[in-house]
């Protein structure tokens, strides 16, 4: 929807690590909705590494070293792409290294937008290394500055064990919470985490709930029969129980492949794992052997509707670690494709309060209990119809992609006092 003389045009500069043409997570998220707001007449401007993520390794046609200007069509944004060293093995060392590296690179360029004079500076954590450049040059050319937390990567780096130093602990959020503080406004994507914002002491109205969304036009539930049984060469009596986004450490991918071995001699089910990342490797080498486990390569965007109506039963595995420190990105298309979703996840958690009305949530880390909700859902037709039409339901009502970007906008517009628009945001 173009914006109309109503709805002020905003500059707006987006700096972050991940960005289209990655398919899951934060760059989905960001190169979307970079894409709604140029289509809504804003002028957006993006600094932002080559794609890399989950794989690990600068997609083709990409350089990690040099600096590039990608041409555009009208109503999209300017994209610049700066420099990235990729390890070849993630660790806790190499990670900080990796993130330095991108703040190292890009600061030039950013700089170099403080001619343009944007009104608002958007950056995301993760990764947090982006903070301090994006305040500096608000603080230079006068905009305000917006961070968004998809994950709060601090806590969950020292939760998951990827980092573990004490001192270290300390330091680092004694800087999160002097960067948290230095925001005009910042968000994050569920209310639990919210409250995470409000313990981390920022002010009240400075708080944000900007959740992940879902496009419910394209993510369907299926009509018809799925491609994909006949690409994996699973017939039409099984039933099909998918786990489809990153593969990495906070997803406890392990309990798949427990689940799988437990689950081998019932000749309902088919698993069907797909998607890349540090953890595929161990994944599949913890299924070898298992005769009734499919892989695939994370699929392009413009079959992610096909693949997830495929789906019989969603799987959403979480370390219970990482409760409320990260709500899975990948859960608004499932929610959308109209299947239930069995989650591990405590009582209490986000997670848990919405997969509650849409499937079944069981504790984490125990392999027993998510073997006994799968084969629950699998003899019960008409358990699983019901639990998905809630699941579409609730995507419809709560994920619709123009509605909360709509309200992001108009916050954006509050935000930077360039007036309100007079017609409801997203109306044809």
């Amino acid at each position: 929807n173009n914006a109309s003389n109503d709805t002020r045009q905003m500059k707006i500069l987006i700096y972050g690590l991940n960005y289209s043409p990655e398919l899951t997570g934060i760059g989905k998220y960001t190169g979307a909705m970079s894409d709604w707001l140029s289509l809504r007449g804003h002028n957006v401007k993006v600094v932002t590494a080559p794609p890399y993520y989950p794989e690990w390794k600068v997609h083709a046609g990409y350089s990690a070293w040099r600096y590039i200007r990608e041409p555009h069509a009208s109503n999209a944004a300017d994209v610049y792409r700066c420099p990235l060293w990729v390890p070849r093995r993630a660790t806790g060392i190499t990670r900080i290294l990796h993130l330095a590296s991108f703040m190292v690179t890009s600061l030039p360029v950013l700089l170099w937008q403080v001619w343009w004079r944007p009104q608002i500076i958007f950056t995301v954590e993760p990764a947090l290394f982006c903070a301090p450049s994006t305040w500096l040059v608000a603080r230079l050319c006068g905009a305000k500055a917006w961070l968004h937390v998809q994950d709060f990567e601090v806590d969950a780096a020292f939760a998951l064990g990827i980092l573990r130093n004490r001192k270290l602990k300390k330091f680092v959020w004694a800087i999160e919470g002097w960067l948290l503080g230095r925001f005009d406004c910042v968000s994050t994507i569920s209310p639990n985490m919210v409250k995470t914002l409000e313990d981390k002491r920022v002010a009240a109205d400075r708080r944000v709930l900007f959740p992940n969304w879902v496009d419910t036009d394209t993510i369907r539930p299926l009509v018809g029969t799925s491609s994909y049984r006949d690409k994996l060469g699973i017939t039409l009596n099984k039933i099909v129980a998918l786990y489809s986004g990153n593969m990495g450490a906070k997803q406890g991918l392990e309990i798949l492949a427990q689940v799988a071995e437990r689950m081998q001699d019932d000749s309902r089910l088919a698993f069907v794992f797909c998607g890349n990342g540090v953890g595929r490797a161990d994944l599949m080498a913890r299924c070898a052997g298992l005769r009734n486990v499919h892989f695939l390569d994370l699929q392009p965007a413009e079959k992610l509707g096909a693949l997830l109506a495929t789906a019989d039963i969603h799987l959403l595995p979480q370390r219970a670690d990482a409760a409320d420190l990260v709500m899975p990105s990948k859960l608004t298309g499932m929610l959308a494709s109209g299947r239930p979703v069995v989650a591990t996840a405590h009582a209490g958690t986000a997670l848990a309060q919405v997969v509650a009305g849409c499937g079944l949530v069981v504790p984490p880390e125990n392999p027993e209990a998510l073997a006994n909700a799968i084969t629950t859902l699998a003899a019960n037709p008409i358990q699983r119809d019901s639990l998905g039409r809630a699941a579409r339901s609730y995507a419809e009502t709560n994920l619709s992609k123009d509605a909360i970007l709509g309200a992001f906008e108009q916050e954006l517009i509050k935000l930077c006092g360039a007036g309100r628009s007079k017609r409801p945001v997203g109306a044809k």
